[in-house]
């Protein structure tokens, strides 16, 4: 029960448009964020009868001075003894890594399906209904990547950031505050 609660927080059409104007309006630079995440098992062939996990493409889009950078992903979302677990895999081969979505999605056989050498499993904890966890990664010996996040009722709360040589290259001081699209 606690997978398909964390899996219905998580999955939908989120923006940061609350956000994206008080910042605007602040006169601080801050990206206009939308975030899609769609279950897709169902575009997974010949998944093992006693498998559990439930996979799910994250579709992240970007807008900074009036242009979009998508950042699809591939997670797989499986029960653990301390929460929920979230591993990345790398995006299908054929699938384009630049405008990969659930609508472009190819089915794949799920032998096929490689798991992200590079990132480092996120765990989540529930505590009254409130999901929190992430990750700290370590892409090469001098790039980091930090990951956390926070999922409720009202909103997802998303902190990433990129080192290089312990200096952010990427990530803003403030989570990302998606909240879910009306009528989406």
């Amino acid at each position: 029960m606690k997978m398909e609660k964390f899996v219905k927080l998580m999955t939908g059409h989120f923006d940061n448009r609350e956000q994206f104007t008080e910042m605007k309006s602040a006169g601080k630079l801050f990206p206009y964020a939308r975030h899609v995440n769609t279950v897709c098992n169902d575009k997974i062939n010949n998944i093992p009868e006693n498998f559990t996990g439930i996979f799910m493409v994250e579709e992240s889009y970007y807008e900074t001075d009036g242009k979009c950078h998508a950042s699809p992903h591939l997670f797989l979302i499986t029960d653990c003894d301390g929460g929920i677990m979230l591993s990345s895999y790398e995006i299908p081969a054929g699938e384009d890594k630049n405008t990969f979505s659930y609508a472009s999605m190819k089915n794949v056989e799920y032998s096929d399906l490689k798991r992200s050498e590079k990132f480092t499993p996120a765990l989540y904890q529930e505590k009254d209904g409130v999901w929190e966890g992430g990750s700290v990664s370590q892409f090469t010996p001098v790039m980091t990547f930090r990951l956390w996040e926070r999922f409720s009722e009202t909103c997802l709360e998303v902190s990433e950031s990129m080192e290089v040589n312990g200096k952010k290259t990427f990530g803003y001081d403030v989570p990302v505050i998606y909240k879910r699209e009306r009528g989406a």
